[in-house]
């Protein structure tokens, strides 16, 4: 939301909480008249046009509150879904293995900014190393190709970890959506031909789906940074300083 967008809010808020207090009856004291009313209503105007910083005060204001309401309220949706979020074992994990933080990314096989997304945060682990984790949770928003490669990656994960990362690489990085073709590919390079899609694969693509609607996911790439979902494919230095602000909170 705008800053123009809040202000327009606010004085709309103003106008409205005004008329209320004015049609309701005063206690021991008689009701204004009309003219007085229209005059009150008048020099509030003249206040706030007089004054835009008022104006600028007042949105920022709800701005910060609104945002720290709703990280509480994302904080408690953490706190009660900790083992489904960090801790499942059919998610894949990178990074440190004792990280001081854990993003959870939630990304998609045939999403073009997920594949201008994925090397950032290759960049940021390597320049964290001992700090930074990741859970990976794979939503095939885009098409049945989106979803047949995840199975694939989430079924090597569970089967050979060490392995998943080349096939996930070789994946994010073919242009455009995958084919069947691309995706044969892909298992061929990272010798991987002889793998077949499991039942565990489908199942976590069903908990990461649930997750990420419970969490109000609605495009990839969204990244869980502390109680921030962000969502959108940030540039790497925006990215860093979220990650940086939030390793300080927890040092």
């Amino acid at each position: 939301m705008t800053l123009r967008t809040l202000r327009l809010r606010t004085l709309t808020l103003c106008t409205a909480l005004l008329a209320g207090t004015l049609s309701a009856p005063l206690l021991q004291a008689a009701p204004f008249t009309p003219e007085q009313e229209a005059r009150i209503k008048e020099l509030i105007r003249e206040t706030l046009v007089a004054n835009p910083k008022i104006l600028d005060e007042a949105a920022e204001s709800w701005e910060k509150q609104n945002t720290a309401a709703q990280e509480a309220q994302l904080g408690n949706f953490i706190k009660g879904n900790q083992d489904v979020l960090f801790n499942s074992a059919t998610s894949p994990r990178l990074g440190a293995k004792n990280p001081k933080l854990t993003l959870v990314l939630f990304t998609d096989y045939n999403c073009p900014y997920c594949k201008q997304f994925d090397p950032r945060l290759t960049k940021l682990l390597e320049a964290y190393p001992d700090d930074l984790g990741l859970v990976v949770k794979l939503l095939p928003f885009k098409g049945q190709s989106s979803a047949k490669a995840a199975q694939y990656s989430l079924t090597l994960w569970q089967q050979d970890p060490a392995r998943f990362l080349a096939l996930h690489d070789k994946l994010m990085s073919k242009q455009g959506m995958l084919t069947e073709a691309d995706i044969n590919k892909a298992l061929a390079a990272t010798g991987n031909t002889a793998l077949k899609p499991d039942a565990k694969a489908t199942e976590e693509l069903r908990n990461s789906l649930r997750i990420g609607t419970l969490l109000g996911v609605q495009g990839t790439p969204a990244t869980l940074i502390g109680n921030q979902l962000v969502p959108g494919a940030l540039p790497y230095d925006e990215l860093e300083q979220l990650v940086k602000a939030e390793l300080a909170k927890r040092s």
